[in-house]
């Protein structure tokens, strides 16, 4: 989901990156920001998910060498976090709503900022 907004809502090159390696065929910048958001909507959405009952150790395909969710159970989990997602926030400095899919594409934009020397880069930080 990151990579869409790095790679059509902004010009961040999506291989290039702060934290993971750089590889060619990965979306390392990516996986920087998803870092950023991971305590904020994914841990939240799969405590809410597990607490709920909505997904359980029954969801899960383990094998030796692996675990995965099960199909069903994996939409369960990708329509939860698109909701999760169009929730809203009041945002401090635009002093209006926004949403946290919304939050993140504004993380897109400061690291842009940053790069062109327009602002320094502040990460993000709940206010909440």
């Amino acid at each position: 989901m990151v990579f869409v907004y790095l790679k059509y809502i902004t010009q961040l090159n999506t291989v290039i990156s702060y934290l993971h390696t750089a590889l060619e065929r990965r979306f390392s910048l990516s996986l920087d920001i998803s870092e950023i958001f991971k305590p904020l909507l994914v841990d939240r959405i799969i405590f809410n998910l597990i607490n709920k009952g909505i997904v359980s150790e029954e969801d899960i395909e383990k094998n030796s060498n692996y675990c995965y969710l099960k199909p069903m159970s994996l939409r369960k989990v990708t329509q939860a976090f698109d909701e999760y997602l169009q929730k809203t926030v009041m945002h401090r400095q635009l002093h209006r709503k926004v949403s946290y899919r919304h939050l993140i594409r504004l993380e897109c934009y400061k690291l842009v900022k940053d790069l062109l020397a327009e602002q320094e880069y502040q990460p993000f930080k709940l206010w909440w």
